[in-house]
């Protein structure tokens, strides 16, 4: 029976590379001398921080990032933006959430999404995957292309990974 995997993933070690490039044009750039402007990424590589001495440079740093992550093909989708917290010493930081893997409510509201197409497919959940399998080749692709329609209001990042005939 033919299927796909619906995943969603980071390179991780694109994700370090911008990172370490944020940083280093931080240090370099004349607008943030003195700014005390930082990125730290996690060591479980979930989360993000973007920190700075006020708001104004948490927000030109996270552009940077940005930039440098979009360049790398990191999918912006994949990240949250939490809000921004002071810290001491009139510091501020903004955490940036990564999402790693499909949450389950995603992967019923795409299992939704399969159904209400009529395309003759089943959806399963698999851990923080979905697969999809159906006897039709052309479903499959029918999916697959229903499912990248609908990315943005899902506001999920997926990669179709293990088609199968």
């Amino acid at each position: 029976m033919p299927s796909f995997d619906v995943v969603s993933k980071i390179d991780l070690a694109e994700l370090d590379n911008a990172v370490n490039q944020t940083k280093k044009e931080l240090s370099t750039r004349y607008d943030f001398q003195g700014a005390q402007a930082d990125i730290l990424l996690s060591p479980d590589n979930t989360v993000l921080t973007v920190k700075a001495n006020s708001e104004d440079r948490v927000q030109a740093a996270k552009e940077v990032l940005l930039a440098k992550l979009a360049k790398r093909g990191i999918s912006l989708r994949a990240l949250e933006f939490l809000d921004i917290e002071k810290t001491s010493l009139h510091n501020v930081k903004q955490p940036i959430k990564l999402q790693q893997g499909i949450p389950v409510d995603k992967a019923k509201e795409l299992i939704k999404l399969l159904k209400e197409s009529k395309l003759k497919l089943q959806g399963s959940i698999q851990a923080d995957q979905l697969r999809v399998t159906g006897k039709n080749k052309d479903d499959l692709q029918a999916a697959i292309a229903l499912f990248r329609q609908e990315q943005d209001q899902l506001k999920l990042d997926m990669q179709f990974t293990n088609f199968r005939d």
